[in-house]
């Protein structure tokens, strides 16, 4: 059996300009990247085109080790819709090397469900996120610039500044450093240090910019920290937000590539959902509806996380609105969250699966919070037998619940037509089904405690003392309207990542609250979640290589 880049690398890839016709494109209105990339400029964008498209949302069960495809069904659906002769484009996230080069690997989908040049998509791309990390770090260097500067000194104190530093690689000993040797010439010292760069808030911001003067105003509302007698500083006040911007106007523009079958894919923007809002950009999202009838686009990890921010984050600032979800799930998962071991989970396990249908019900009730009734894609794998899949879809019929059998790993397109047929139901059903979590006038705590316990399902929230002295700072700068962004373990519907299934009866634990007001929202931590990951015992990275010929190998 091929792998997923033996499979990439054999496919025949057509010139981005041909895959650009089937969006009503020519090769002028492309700034290309090479023969199979290109950038979208931002005057495609329609209103009135948007108003007619459809919007699918791909979320899932909660992650397990066994892996759930969210992405190559994704990929998967958009090929299947366009095999119906639906005008389909997919729209998603550009990978981060931090997983790719960690334990995660790339996020281009998998088996005959990818995009392609699945190698460029997984490492530098067109150059967005080196561009993120480069406006991040700028701003970074003109903070402690003006610190040590005579002239133009604001008089930031150094030990309130929030702003740290970022890069696009998982490095755990750079998550707390101290800066500056101190003299005349060596910076002031003070501690601070490194996030990965999914989790700036540049990169929020450019994935909720709506164009370049948003972009700047963002930019400039960005919270640095307080002078020593108590006035609040942001990126404005180190006229930072220019220069920012300028790096940043290539990136703005979202990314056109190809799945195996050359159905168009916007992939654009890549804030994780664990410890970000995990969607792509809204530029991306509306590209792609100003270009075809039905997009395709996904939130990062479940429901709880990348689809609760897709929602109450992203959608309300680009005002889209979403005609159907589609909650991914597979056997193995269900099985896993049923108390089965990793290494059994090719064995057949009814009584496993029955009682892992917790977690999927829990999912599905959180999106009738929203007002949709999801469609549930089980990502087949060999391993599961019919009596497994009976039993889910069967299941899934008696509680009213669509349901459909996805094949799109190994049969590409045509193995999710019969989900695609669901979806356009779910979709031509829903023209106006969304209803709010929250409201943004909320308290900063009655928002928290909203999603803690309708989406996690936890019985109450606790609070550290830091956390509290830091929601009443963000009160007093005027900012507890924000929207809510909890950075939460995506392996769990708890704060706890050893607890699968649906945990009942649960406490959530905010251990500090981080004030995010370039990107529109409030970051508060929860449990041991950390925005620097660490690498693996064994990570990624040493199994990919590159030969005489240029030809990679080890990226899946």
């Amino acid at each position: 059996m091929k792998t997923d880049i033996e499979i990439a690398q054999s496919a025949k890839i057509k010139p981005v300009a041909e895959v650009a016709e089937k969006l009503g494109l020519t090769a002028d209105d492309l700034e290309l990247y090479g023969k199979y990339k290109a950038k979208l400029p931002l005057t495609l964008i329609d209103e009135k085109r948007i108003a007619r498209a459809k919007l699918i949302l791909v979320t899932a069960i909660t992650p397990t080790p066994a892996g759930e495809g969210k992405t190559t069904t994704s990929i998967g659906l958009a090929q299947g819709l366009n095999q119906m002769g639906k005008k389909a484009t997919v729209v998603l996230r550009e990978p981060s090397l931090g997983p790719v080069f960690g334990i995660k690997g790339g996020a281009a989908g998998g088996g005959y469900s990818q995009v392609i040049p699945m190698e460029d998509i997984n490492l530098h791309f067109t150059g967005d996120l080196s561009a993120v990390e480069k406006a991040h770090n700028l701003l970074s260097a003109m903070i402690d610039n003006n610190i040590q500067s005579k002239s133009g000194n604001l008089g930031i104190d150094p030990r309130t500044i929030a702003w740290k530093r970022v890069m696009d690689m998982n490095d755990r000993s750079l998550r707390d450093i101290v800066v500056g040797l101190g003299g005349t010439t060596q910076g002031v010292p003070r501690e601070t240090g490194f996030d990965i760069t999914a989790a700036s808030e540049v990169m929020a911001i450019l994935c909720l910019a709506t164009g370049i003067d948003d972009l700047k105003q963002r930019l400039g509302n960005i919270f640095i920290g307080y002078t020593y007698d108590g006035k609040a500083i942001y990126a404005r006040d180190l006229k930072a937000q220019g220069a920012m911007a300028a790096l940043l106007k290539d990136a703005l523009k979202p990314n056109l590539v190809q799945t195996l079958e050359g159905t168009p894919a916007i992939i654009h923007g890549g804030p994780f959902a664990n410890i970000a809002q995990g969607t792509n950009s809204i530029l991306a999202t509306r590209m792609g509806l100003s270009l075809s009838d039905y997009v395709v686009t996904e939130a990062g990890f479940a429901s709880e996380l990348g689809a609760e921010k897709f929602f109450n984050i992203k959608s309300q600032v680009g005002k889209l609105k979403t005609n159907a979800v589609v909650i991914v799930a597979t056997i193995r998962a269900l099985k896993y969250h049923g108390g089965m071991k990793l290494s059994e989970l090719g064995h057949e396990n009814l009584d496993a699966l029955s009682k892992g249908f917790e977690n999927l019900d829990k999912h599905i009730e959180n999106m009738h919070y929203y007002g949709f009734r999801p469609v549930v894609a089980v990502n087949r794998f060999s391993s599961d037998t019919d009596a497994e899949i009976e039993l889910l879809t069967k299941y899934c019929e008696e509680h009213n619940v669509r349901v459909a059998v996805n094949t799109a790993w190994a049969d590409g397109g045509k193995g999710a037509v019969e989900l695609a047929i669901a979806v356009i139901e779910a979709a031509d059903s829903c023209t106006d089904c969304f209803t709010p979590l929250y409201d943004m006038s909320w308290s900063i705590e009655k928002k928290i405690e909203t999603i803690a316990s309708l989406m996690y399902g936890a019985r109450n929230v606790e609070y550290t003392l830091e956390a509290k002295q830091q929601m009443k700072k963000i009160d007093e700068l005027g900012f507890d309207n924000l929207a809510v962004c909890i950075a939460k373990t995506q392996k769990s519907l708890s704060d706890d990542q050893a607890l699968r299934n649906r945990p009942r009866d649960f406490t959530v634990r905010i251990r500090k609250v981080e004030l995010s007001s370039g990107a529109g929202f409030v970051v508060p931590i929860a449990g041991a979640i950390m925005r620097m990951p660490g690498l693996p015992g064994t990570p990624s990275a040493e199994k990919i290589d590159i030969d005489s010929n240029g030809q990679i190998s080890g990226l899946f």
